[in-house]
């Protein structure tokens, strides 16, 4: 018998036990992921929302990075919320020098490009394909110090927008295996990106780069 899917979930900071719920309601089981050893057996992996910097930091000294790298670097599906679609990031600008990222998805984003803590706001996002319902099912989204994408690469699909801003950026994108927002859809009741990144773990088929 298949043993049930088991998603990690980075647990060195941020929204850990809303990424847990938001899974559990898409009958998907998760595992704290602090350590190296516990990346055994996970089947796709969560990097939540936090302080990029100080998770980048949280990831070296805990050891997981390197491993981390290895792991999407060789196809583990990879779902990153906020910072951690920084993390995942190929290019940050305004970030510290010495701060790493996985380089696993061909866009460039600007650090707290929304602005401060004070100018966190929430809002309608537009979704651009048919993979998150097509625009006649707007998303509810959390923005809260969130980085912008100001540029993504060919093989990077934009799967929603945000214009409210007067940004008209990209807020969730896809490039095989990697999935990001720019937003915290686990505050929110609307679970599609939780279940699409299940979709994406299910389907063996799903090659690592477009």
């Amino acid at each position: 018998m298949e043993e049930p899917t088991t998603v990690g979930v980075l647990a060195l900071q941020g929204d850990v036990l809303e990424h847990e719920a938001a899974f559990e309601d898409v009958g998907v089981r998760t595992r704290r992921v602090r350590r190296p050893a516990d990346l055994a057996g996970v089947r796709g992996v969560v990097l939540p929302g936090g302080e990029s910097t100080t998770l980048s930091m949280l990831l070296e000294s805990s050891g997981l990075f390197d491993e981390l790298q290895r792991a999407i670097g060789g196809g583990l599906p990879v779902f990153g919320t906020c910072a951690g679609l920084i993390l995942l990031a190929r290019r940050v600008e305004d970030g510290r020098p010495d701060q790493r990222s996985f380089g696993a998805l061909d866009c460039t984003v600007r650090r707290n490009g929304y602005g401060p803590q004070r100018y966190s706001f929430e809002a309608d996002v537009e979704p651009s394909t048919d993979e998150l319902g097509g625009q006649a099912k707007a998303m509810h989204a959390v923005f809260i110090r969130a980085p912008v994408v100001v540029e993504t690469g060919p093989d990077v699909d934009v799967l929603a927008r945000e214009r409210s801003s007067g940004l008209d950026a990209p807020v969730v994108l896809r490039q095989g295996r990697v999935l990001a927002a720019a937003f915290h859809p686990e505050l929110t009741a609307d679970r599609r990106l939780h279940r699409l990144f299940a979709g994406m773990i299910a389907d063996r088929a799903v090659p690592a780069n477009r």
